[in-house]
């Protein structure tokens, strides 16, 4: 059977990594890409932060930068989808070529930099929206060059918490220079509070849910401090992992050593293991976003029984076309359904019980 999406996947890994990845951007901006068509299995609902997820695999952030294609994303069955990450002012990011494939390895290195239209353009884009067709969650940055950190965040805050579904506090990205550093317990704790404060006067009602973004190369102690800050401060979540500064023995690809952050699936057995960590450090307490390395309904189940309440993916869809969100789903149901769980927020963290 003639195989469309499978075939323009394959014509898009002909083009240069960071080429094709506009050129797809732009085909779902247009409405080129056909919708996924099936309803998700009910097994997969998921509610959330008084939030209804049809299912739980959602796109990462990093895709869809400038909010340019939120509906068509959607439309490839996504359960919900995360812009940005979005920085206050414009800024072009490092210099080309910063985005590898590294076919053998199926993975991929990036060192984008925060490239963003800035909060104009995304703001725009977000108020165009239709709230009705699904959720949508922003992942705020910081300039580059910015001297204050956290009036960066403030200011992303105040301007996307009317119009996002969720907020996500990105410090982990490797590729912006000393943003890591904003993990540590006291720098964290300080920014935490900046943004928690700027969400609740942008949306005084029910401000939208505050994610923290983390990094998968933390020490132990980081991991206790980021657990210990998160649960003090009454943020609602936190994202398991962004990409990974280190380099496996394991890679084969020719751009394994460039400079960046590697993610696919090298990223899945570390990232998994960080959200395991997170999960009994909070105490199953805070609901954890599991990403890293997830190509398959196997890979988004293991997430789950580790702790991840939701999942998100991005490298895989390179390698494994539009398709994929679904077969991820229809596996996902079946092996909820085959071990006994009536929804997936009852296999969240299984395997922490099975210890």
């Amino acid at each position: 059977m003639f195989d469309l999406p499978r075939l323009a996947t394959a014509c898009l890994r002909r083009l240069p990594a960071e080429t094709a990845h506009r050129a797809a951007l732009r085909a779902l901006a247009a409405g080129l890409v056909p919708a996924a068509g099936a309803e998700t299995d009910p097994v997969l609902r998921v509610r959330l932060w008084n939030r209804d997820f049809p299912n739980p695999v959602g796109l990462a952030a990093g895709f869809d930068k400038d909010a340019e294609a939120v509906a068509g994303c959607l439309r490839l069955g996504f359960g919900f989808v995360e812009i940005g990450s979005v920085t206050p002012r414009p800024q072009p990011g490092n210099p080309r070529p910063r985005l590898f494939r590294l076919t053998q390895d199926r993975a991929i290195v990036n060192r984008m930099g925060f490239n963003s239209r800035g909060l104009d353009f995304a703001a725009a884009r977000l108020a165009r929206r239709d709230r009705a067709a699904g959720i949508i969650g922003a992942n705020l940055g910081k300039n580059k060059e910015s001297a204050d950190a956290a009036a960066d965040y403030v200011a992303g805050a105040s301007r996307l918490a009317p119009l996002a579904d969720y907020l996500v506090i990105n410090v982990s990205s490797p590729n912006t220079p000393g943003l890591r550093a904003l993990q540590g317990r006291e720098p964290l704790a300080h920014l935490v509070a900046a943004v928690i404060a700027a969400r609740a006067a942008a949306v005084p009602a029910v401000p939208p849910p505050l994610l923290l973004k983390i990094a998968p190369d933390l020490t132990e102690e980081d991991k206790r401090d980021i657990a210990a800050v998160a649960l003090d401060s009454g943020i609602d979540g936190l994202i398991v992992s962004n990409t990974t500064i280190a380099r496996p023995a394991s890679l084969k690809s020719r751009h394994a050593r460039e400079a960046g952050g590697l993610s696919g699936r090298p990223l899945f057995a570390p990232s998994t293991a960080v959200l395991a960590d997170m999960y009994r450090l909070t105490g199953g307490r805070l609901p954890l976003v599991g990403v890293g390395g997830i190509a398959s309904g196997a890979d988004a189940y293991a997430k789950i029984r580790a702790g991840a309440s939701l999942v998100q993916l991005y490298s895989a869809l390179v390698y494994e076309g539009p398709g994929l969100v679904r077969r991820i789903q229809r596996d996902l149901a079946a092996r909820l359904r085959a071990d006994g769980f009536a929804t997936l927020a009852d296999a969240v963290g299984a395997d922490h019980r099975a210890e």
